[in-house]
């Protein structure tokens, strides 16, 4: 079995219904069907233009900002000045929340941010990203890449809510 298919077991398996209070219709919990597949996050994710970033002030304000990001390797990646309420909040605090602008077709990530050290992920980031945006990251040699590893994953179609609605609890990695 490749990485990829082993990766791609461990978000299927992981994949349960989410607890609601009873008013939202959602069925029930030890269902499994209707739940959606590990790729339906991965093509909203690497397909997205924005997305949100949830951070909390080092007073525990809360705090939300548009980014430009990316996929990659079964993780969300973007960059920021350090110096920016969104890197002081980081530097602080690293505990994020990342969701797309859509509520149609949800898609939330919760997890802890960690700065991008590694040389040859750094280069694939900068190329996917100036791809994906025309624009090279790192003409901006202050910025700082972080690489979010989502802890949980929350997704649904508003169509179908009730039955698309799904979670992964993932194990975090080194």
């Amino acid at each position: 079995m490749a990485a990829s298919d082993d990766a791609r077991l461990l978000h299927e398996t992981a994949a349960s219904r989410p607890s609601f209070a009873p008013g939202y219709g959602v069925v029930d919990a030890q269902s499994g069907a209707g739940l959606l597949p590990w790729s339906w996050v991965v093509e909203r994710m690497a397909s997205a233009r924005n997305y949100w970033i949830g951070s909390t002030r080092p007073d525990g304000r809360p705090h939300a900002a548009p980014v430009w990001g990316l996929w990659l390797d079964d993780a969300f990646l973007f960059s920021t000045d350090p110096h920016s309420r969104k890197g002081l909040n980081l530097a602080a605090t690293p505990q994020v929340v990342v969701h797309l602008e859509s509520g149609d077709e949800a898609v939330i990530l919760e997890g802890v941010v960690e700065e991008l050290r590694d040389s040859v992920r750094y280069s694939r980031f900068v190329d996917a990203y100036d791809e994906k945006y025309q624009v090279r990251p790192d003409a901006v040699p202050s910025a700082v890449v972080y690489v979010l590893r989502p802890q949980v994953v929350y997704a649904w179609r508003e169509r179908d809510f009730n039955e698309s609605a799904t979670r992964w609890r993932l194990p975090t990695t080194a």
